[in-house]
């Protein structure tokens, strides 16, 4: 079934290389720094049989909003393909969704940056909450020049990050000991399933490219060779340094803070925490960088859409930049980390906050793309199992679906109030 019909433009001035940096960036990310050791710690060896399936989960994903990107390119992204398909106050909630629920993914990279800096340096551990703002600020600001001028530093970056990965796990090949693979199910399939619910965070990220598909030169060909070229990447990526976490570290490769640190000082003694502390600040930078102008977009979008105040609607366009919804987003996430740090909150309970965001706003892309890709077509395919799968996901979620329930409920209520107002 097709609906409304928006086709791509050539327009955009990001070409394939920056487009598929930018993806790589938002996929791989942060998640390097410290998702195989929590993993490690919930899950021992079988973390990695939830990486592989989350891996997998990731194909039919990109692939759908790869599909979905490219023939509907707007700065609503997820949201707007939930427009086309399921309706206002479902595009409302999913916006919400993105643009209030996956915040919480900034005081996680901010306080990740910080920890690895410090721990990297020898630096006083209450440096974090500086360190991390610091990233914040810079990358707000890189995000306010546009994307021509972030897209060329973000190719750089994501360069820089595979060399991260082929250093990382190459060092820890020799330090293997086969006794860190036994018990493989120490927790039960109770701690994969944790260890599932944590990995989501590796698999965000596809969704966030779809804000900035408008500004990629032939999206209709730009989007989907980028995708498969970050499917491919990633892929390696986590499942290579998985293998080496609980190869080297065994179960404890989630007793520290900085696990990624941990791993290397231990392979690569001397200079290589000093290294990673450094180049993990740039990662930081980078996935900050990717993720930023998505949100921007789509407060702009939802500012145009009357979602948001229409204040924020100045930039929603391709080619221009949204500095009002940026400045909005900015706010936000000042009152998001000063909870995080002030209150001292733990990790892994803003990761799940992240995620669980990030399976609503799956959920109900994927209907959208049942309804708005061509029937019987590959995206099509993808998009049904990726139902299925998202499913799933939800029931993983568990009681962390409660902050999306509950901007779904104020969306439901902001309709509610506009049939009010327009019968008055």
């Amino acid at each position: 079934m097709t609906t409304t019909t928006e086709p791509a433009t050539a327009h955009g001035r990001i070409g394939l290389a920056p487009a598929s940096a930018l993806y790589i960036a938002a996929v791989l990310g942060t998640g390097i720094l410290v998702l195989p050791g929590l993993a490690a710690d919930a899950a021992g060896p079988a973390s990695i049989l939830a990486v592989a399936a989350v891996l997998l989960l990731s194909i039919p994903l990109a692939g759908t909003f790869a599909a979905l990107a490219a023939r509907y390119p707007d700065a609503g992204g997820v949201a707007t393909f939930v427009r086309l398909a399921l309706g206002e106050t479902a595009a409302r909630a999913t916006g919400y969704w993105f643009f209030f629920g996956v915040g919480f993914g900034a005081p996680v990279v901010a306080s990740l940056g910080g920890e690895y800096l410090v721990a990297a340096l020898g630096l006083d551990p209450g440096l974090v909450p500086v360190i991390g703002i610091s990233f914040l600020v810079a990358t707000f600001l890189l995000a306010a020049f546009g994307l021509k001028v972030s897209g060329a530093v973000q190719l750089v970056l994501s360069a820089l990050l595979v060399v991260i990965m082929v250093i990382v796990v190459t060092s820890a090949v020799p330090a293997f000991e086969s006794v860190h693979f036994t018990p493989f199910l120490p927790h039960g399939w109770a701690g994969v399933g944790i260890a599932i619910s944590l990995f989501v965070w590796a698999s965000a990220g596809w969704e966030a490219v779809t804000h900035i598909a408008g500004e990629f030169r032939n999206p209709r060909r730009t989007i989907p060779l980028a995708t498969a070229i970050a499917v491919a990447v990633v892929g390696v990526a986590y499942l290579a340094l998985q293998v080496a976490t609980v190869g080297v570290l065994g179960a404890s490769g989630g007793s520290g803070a900085v696990p990624l640190i941990d791993l290397v000082a231990f392979t690569l003694p001397g200079f290589g925490p000093l290294v990673i502390g450094i180049i993990a600040g740039i990662v930081v930078v980078g996935v900050l960088n990717a993720y930023l102008p998505a949100f921007a977009n789509l407060g702009a979008s939802l500012g145009r859409d009357g979602h948001l105040p229409r204040w924020m609607a100045k930039g929603a366009e391709p080619g221009q930049v949204p500095r009002r919804a940026l400045l909005a987003f900015a706010f936000l996430i000042a009152a998001y980390v000063g909870a995080f740090f002030v209150f001292d909150l733990d990790l892994q309970s803003f990761i799940l906050f992240h995620t669980s965001s990030m399976v609503a706003v799956y959920a109900v892309g994927m209907v959208a793309a049942l309804r708005l890709l061509t029937r019987w077509s590959a995206g099509w395919w993808m998009a049904l199992v990726s139902v299925v799968l998202s499913a799933g996901l939800i029931l993983l979620a568990g009681r962390n679906l409660l902050l999306p329930l509950g901007l779904a409920v104020v969306a439901i209520l902001v309709t509610l109030i506009r049939k009010v107002r327009a019968r008055a």
